[in-house]
């Protein structure tokens, strides 16, 4: 694994160097684009707006368009607006983790310690682990701050971006049942039933990526000319006078397999 970012975590007065990795990798499949007339690549290229010539990575700077006139930043500007930010997780607060809902949450890393912070992040991580807590930290990754909660995972400590509360949209604008939508205290029961008989200890193990499975099995069909059949879906919503009867066939459904 190759680091994305080299600094420290803030904990206190204390210091721990550490290395960000991701976390996560894309399961989806590496499809190429093609022209479909000929199957040959499409080419992304970086080309000046004013000659449409091609411009080499080494060539390309970011600027900030104020009052019409372009200026131009360096990495140095970018550590100058926040040194520490640039270089430091700084841990602001702790809380429980369940205060957080799921809609802030982003993306996941992991966090190595150098050979000098070992001690100290491992006093952190078992810490968090007999508190029960998460810390709340602060950073800057690529030019952004980003807002992340520091949590171990078995012996790992796991950074996981989350949104700032701006970057939530409200749901206010949807079309959404009152909060008392009538319901009747049978189709309730049932409900509940369901709910029951389908409560499970969570598995991550036992859920994987099966559409790109699918998907490469009909890959596989046409490269062999093969026609991969196409067994056609329709969703239909539940029609309101039968909710009972389909709440009472679904728990009859659960109790047969």
């Amino acid at each position: 694994m190759r680091s994305i970012w080299t600094g420290a975590i803030g904990f206190g007065l204390v210091n721990i160097p550490i290395k960000l990795y991701s976390a996560t990798h894309d399961s989806r499949l590496d499809l190429d684009m093609l022209d479909k007339h000929d199957l040959a690549h499409i080419k992304f290229q970086r080309v000046n707006a004013n000659t449409g010539v091609e411009v080499k990575w080494d060539d390309i700077v970011k600027a900030y368009n104020y009052e019409d006139e372009y200026v131009v930043l360096d990495d140095d500007d970018f550590e100058k607006a926040n040194a520490k930010k640039s270089k430091t997780i700084e841990i602001v607060q702790f809380v429980n983790e369940d205060e957080i809902d799921s809609v802030y949450f982003e993306t996941p890393y992991y966090l190595e310690p150098d050979k000098s912070g070992v001690r100290a992040y491992a006093l952190l991580r078992d810490a968090l682990k007999k508190s029960k807590r998460v810390g709340v930290a602060s950073f800057v990754l690529r030019t952004k701050e980003s807002l992340a909660i520091l949590k171990p995972m078995d012996d790992v400590l796991v950074l996981n971006k989350i949104r700032f509360q701006q970057e939530i949209l409200e749901p206010d604008k949807l079309d959404l049942p009152p909060k008392k939508e009538k319901t009747s205290d049978g189709e309730m029961k049932m409900a509940l039933l369901l709910i029951d008989q389908l409560t499970q200890t969570f598995d991550i193990s036992a859920y994987k990526d099966n559409y790109t499975d699918e998907l490469m099995k009909v890959i596989e069909a046409k490269a062999k000319g093969k026609v991969a059949k196409v067994i056609k879906f329709k969703s239909e919503p539940t029609k309101t006078k039968d909710l009972m009867a389909q709440l009472k066939a679904s728990l009859e459904k659960k109790k047969a397999s």
